[in-house]
């Protein structure tokens, strides 16, 4: 941890101005990508324990000896690797997230994605482990997954299901690929986060696929989105603050003042937060302790909302998916939110949206994939001129890479879904039941990586 972040925080400009450091030139704007994915054991079809000779711990393990990654303990438990800017995490039911390093081109960030499957399926094949692309595991119910050596997550465990219903099964059963943008200063990091927000429903509805769980349909095309819905209002929604007039850096840093901490950490000891605030923290402390940039850094990284602000703008709506989608996604919103015109125009497609319908879609969106509508709009044809927009914002960034081409052929994944008509777990889940047969061998072929 840098010795910046152990600065004491003595007001909240301090706190304000956290978020401002984070402004970057054009020219040094960066995209990371991060992506979960479920592990099975192929023979039997089972989760992922932590210890054991096939479990998380050896296999952790087996990454580091294998491609020199750093390994990060806790505990004296392996939870992390570290290499080149990029990581390897443990999720909170068995799933691992590639955390990866910021880059300038989408080019650059798909071929970390691939290096990064085929260092997996070279370690994982001698341990018989398949990692899937799906947003919510297919097969067990949140009681049979396994409990990961992470102090963080026992004191989500304990917090969370007091908050909402479903906190748990998003916990532990569920996966996503995320993506990460910088902004130039505050007026663009308003512009990117009002606009990243009020679009996510028609990115969530592309990558929608978590429709079948415990073996049978779950009743929707995104469950993974439904349990954000129920896992704690006070860190988790479409931020309705952020389309107010006025709207900045302040104005997220007041909210997030108000939601209640998980935790403080001193010397590697976790303090759970008990329900106090971060904004009582900072009035009167906790205990003996006083509140550094380091707690308000590690605090932004438990809210939740679709669309978070840190020193960086991270979007959060997407259900883990297949590879050539994965790819998609940061390519998809990097030519929304990199190029002016495209901006204003994906903003313009629901800039006439009020915040009830903003919060229908979402729900919508949950249940019936690229079938639900948004402010009266079908959302299949309001996504594919979001893609459209994309593209041209691609063509007009004009990044090369491989063979000087630029990086609009990224987004030809997501024309290929819209074609099909349905939502990735609408596909899942009716050949589930026709085509497969509910034969798990062939949804692990389908949906491996």
């Amino acid at each position: 941890m840098s010795d910046a972040l152990e600065t004491p925080v003595e007001s909240v400009d301090t706190l304000v101005d956290y978020l401002r450091s984070g402004e970057k030139p054009p020219g040094h704007w960066r995209i990371g990508t991060e992506h979960e994915k479920i592990g099975l054991r192929e023979d039997e079809f089972t989760p992922i324990p932590y210890e054991g000779p096939r479990g998380i711990r050896t296999l952790l393990d087996a990454i580091a000896d294998t491609d020199d990654w750093e390994p990060v303990s806790e505990a004296g438990h392996v939870i992390e690797l570290r290499k080149a800017g990029a990581s390897i995490t443990l999720e909170p039911g068995g799933q691992l997230e590639l955390s990866g390093a910021p880059l300038k081109t989408i080019h650059e960030t798909c071929d970390e994605f691939h290096d990064h499957l085929a260092l997996m399926k070279r370690v994982c094949e001698p341990f018989g482990i398949a990692w899937l692309g799906l947003g919510i595991h297919p097969l067990h119910s949140v009681d049979a997954l396994p409990v990961m050596p992470k102090e963080r997550y026992r004191i989500m465990r304990s917090y969370l299901p007091s908050r909402g219903a479903l906190a748990l099964e998003m916990m532990f059963a569920t996966a996503t690929v995320q993506a990460n943008f910088d902004y130039a200063d505050e007026a663009d990091m308003v512009e990117k986060l009002r606009t990243a927000l009020a679009v996510q429903p028609l990115v969530s509805a592309v990558f929608a696929n978590s429709s079948l769980s415990e073996g049978k349909s779950n009743g929707f095309v995104s469950r993974r989105l439904h349990t954000w819905e129920h896992t704690d209002p006070d860190r988790t929604g479409l931020l309705p603050f952020v389309f107010e007039r006025g709207f900045g850096y302040r104005r997220y840093v007041e909210w997030a003042l108000d939601v209640p901490m998980f935790f403080v950490i001193r010397d590697g000891r976790y303090e759970p937060g008990r329900g106090r605030s971060f904004r009582q923290f900072l009035e009167s402390g906790f205990g003996e302790l006083r509140p550094t940039l380091a707690d308000w850094d590690r605090h932004l990284t438990t809210l939740f909302p679709d669309v978070r602000l840190k020193r960086f703008i991270e979007v959060r709506g997407a259900d883990a998916v297949l590879a050539g989608l994965t790819c998609a996604l940061p390519a998809l919103w990097k030519g929304v939110l990199y190029e002016a015109g495209a901006r204003a125009a994906a903003w313009a497609l629901v800039s006439d949206a009020n915040q009830a319908e903003r919060e229908a879609v979402r729900s919508d969106v949950a249940r019936r994939g690229l079938a639900a509508h948004y402010a009266g709009r079908p959302v299949a044809e309001l996504a594919a001129e979001l893609v459209a927009i994309s593209r041209e914002g691609l063509r007009r960034i004009a990044h090369a890479g491989h063979g000087n081409r630029d990086e609009t052929a990224f987004v030809d994944p997501v024309f290929e879904q819209l074609e099909i008509g349905a939502s990735p777990g609408r596909v899942v889940l009716d050949r589930w039941e026709r085509e497969w047969q509910c034969s798990v061998p062939r949804l692990i072929e389908y949906a491996r990586y």
